[in-house]
């Protein structure tokens, strides 16, 4: 994407006319504003249609619960505010309106940040460092707004990457302490296109150590590097993983936006279950490039925020054009990267539109309940809902995983190659083994010992497997979408969070995930609602590179849902979720 006034791309996002292979909702699409939804310290909303909640029981409930007094807030640190500028709400072109004008800086902004994540994160474990040059970059984004060079929509933004994403100025470890001596030699692509644009990096957040590609039973959101990432909305829960630390980053408001990465799951459903948007992105629409891999068949890096507006400007950022898609100098699976021909158009919202809901009813009764009364408000403001069941999902099930055990052999060898440390997954093996630290909250590595005795990816069965997922995949979706004439597939992107549990690990199957993960498709987690005081994202699934128009439906149901408030930092609730 050409350098263009931060005008002309919110102009170019409100009208529709965004260039082919840029994210581009419709004016409807914008996040909730601060003058529509006023977020109480509470965490209770004024002049906002209220969140769908369900109760315990299944029951529905047009507001909040009162949470009990064993259950009261705990109050994080001091956190500093912007005066007149609601962090929780305010949308990314609202920012740059008020930089535009002189009455906000970027310094001021990312200074504010910066004391945010002092003051809050400390309860959440969600970001490892921060950039020492934060300041410094503001500074520069703020000289160029003065002269009217402002370089595109995210110019003074500030920005966390998952760390797993390739800094030159910081470390990247991918939560292990096998990465944590020097940084990388070089940024990864999409941190390059982020510096281009004058994005403010702000520094780095935790994950579940190398994006819970380890252990048979691994705990979401812990790693030796950063510790155990806690959900904001309650601090004993599961932030869901692997861009565990993005999302509860977001959730907190620690950053306007944040960058997550993702095989199966690992944005969706985190930004579900830590009630933000979260975009996984067509295969090969973002560079692979300089991020730690787990399947280049499957593996993307995308954009994370508190609104589908956000989630789309940093699309139009960190997508591709030049074709710097693949570490091997391809494109994966021969998915084109941007040079797809989208038709974006503006959205009337959802009349008219048709989407299918796949319940998933083994995600349990207040979930369902849920998605009840979801279907219910998308049937309100005119959409036709219809239950699908997309096919195959058995199948897809039993190919991924030995497919994906075989792809990590070959990418974290090449990876490990450009880095100072173990030089192969063998030398990674020895490396936990030797370091007691790296066994604090499971010990195991079952998955990484079964990569290296995988088939390599030039075994005809291995190929043979792969073939099957890409032909499956696409078809559990796009024969699902042309049965129905649907615009999209709505699913539950994530169960109630589950209590954290090092010896007991995850209870995280999500299968809504699947299907685009294994297609290359996009899919997009926007908030449904709550059970009790636990967030529950809606996944929206779409065609092969149908990233703009998912996000243009994406923010038209955020619109109608107006489901996200702020969290309220509970230490517990209720009994311990069943997932």
């Amino acid at each position: 994407m050409k350098t263009r006034s931060v005008a002309t791309l919110t102009a170019a996002l409100v009208l529709g006319t965004l260039p082919a292979g840029v994210a581009q909702p419709a004016a409807e699409a914008a996040g909730p504003r601060a003058s529509e939804t006023a977020v109480h310290a509470d965490g209770t909303t004024a002049g906002a249609v209220p969140p769908v909640v369900a109760s315990a029981s299944g029951a529905m409930s047009a507001s909040a619960p009162t949470p009990p007094a064993s259950a009261a807030p705990s109050r994080p640190g001091v956190a500093p505010r912007l005066p007149g500028v609601d962090l929780d709400t305010v949308t990314t072109p609202e920012l740059q309106a008020r930089m535009a004008s002189g009455s906000l800086t970027s310094a001021e902004l990312t200074r504010t940040y910066l004391g945010r994540i002092r003051g809050i994160d400390p309860r959440l474990h969600a970001v490892l460092r921060t950039d020492p040059t934060a300041l410094h970059q503001a500074a520069a984004s703020d000289a160029r707004h003065r002269r009217g060079a402002v370089l595109g929509p995210l110019d003074g933004i500030p920005v966390l990457l998952k760390d797993n994403v390739d800094t030159r100025s910081m470390p990247t470890t991918a939560g292990s302490l096998a990465l944590a001596g020097s940084p990388p030699d070089a940024d990864a692509v999409l941190v390059t296109r982020l510096r281009e644009a004058g994005a403010v990096i702000l520094g780095k957040t935790n994950l579940s150590e190398w994006a819970n590609f380890r252990a048979a039973k691994p705990t979401s959101g812990w790693s030796a590097v950063g510790g155990q990432t806690n959900n904001p909305y309650v601090l004993d829960r599961n932030p869901c993983g692997s861009s565990a630390g993005s999302a509860a980053a977001l959730a907190a408001s620690l950053a306007q936006v944040a960058i997550g990465t993702e095989t199966d799951g690992s944005i969706v459903c985190p930004a579900g279950m830590n009630g933000v948007v979260g975009l996984k992105p067509s295969l090969g629409l973002v560079s692979q490039s300089g991020v730690v891999p787990i399947s280049a068949e499957q593996d993307t890096a995308g954009p994370m925020a508190r609104n589908v507006t956000d989630t789309a400007l940093t699309l139009s950022v960190i997508s591709d054009p030049g074709g710097r898609t693949h570490p091997r100098g391809r494109t994966a699976n021969g998915v084109p990267g941007t040079g797809a021909p989208y038709a974006p158009t503006p959205s009337a919202g959802l009349r008219g539109k048709r989407i299918g809901l796949w319940r998933l009813p083994s995600l349990g009764p207040e979930v369902d309940a849920l998605m009840t009364g979801t279907a219910r408000r998308l049937r309100d403001a005119g959409a036709e809902v219809v239950e699908v069941t997309p096919p195959y999902q058995d199948r897809l099930a039993a190919l991924e995983f030995p497919a994906l055990l075989s792809e990590f052999h070959r990418d974290i060898d090449a990876y490990l190659a450009t880095r100072r440390g173990p030089r192969n997954l063998a030398g990674l093996i020895e490396f936990n083994r030797s370091h007691p630290a790296e066994r604090t909250c499971f010990a195991g590595q079952e998955l990484f010992e079964q990569a290296l005795a995988a088939p390599p990816t030039s075994d005809p069965e291995y190929r043979a497997a792969r073939a099957e997922l890409r032909d499956l995949s696409r078809r559990s979706i796009d024969e699902t979408l042309a049965a129905h004439r649907l615009d999209a597939i709505a699913a539950p992107a994530n169960p109630p969070a589950w209590t954290t549990d090092c010896a007991r690990g995850d209870n995280d199957i999500v299968p809504s995930s699947t299907p685009a993960a294994v297609a290359g498709y996009p899919s997009l987690s926007v908030p449904a609602g709550f059970v009790g005081e636990l967030p529950v994202g809606l996944l929206l699934t779409a065609g092969g590179h149908q990233d703009v128009r998912l996000l243009s439906l994406g923010g038209a149901v955020e619109r109608e849902l107006r489901a996200w408030r702020a969290p309220r930092y509970l230490p517990t609730t209720g009994p311990a979720a069943r997932h």
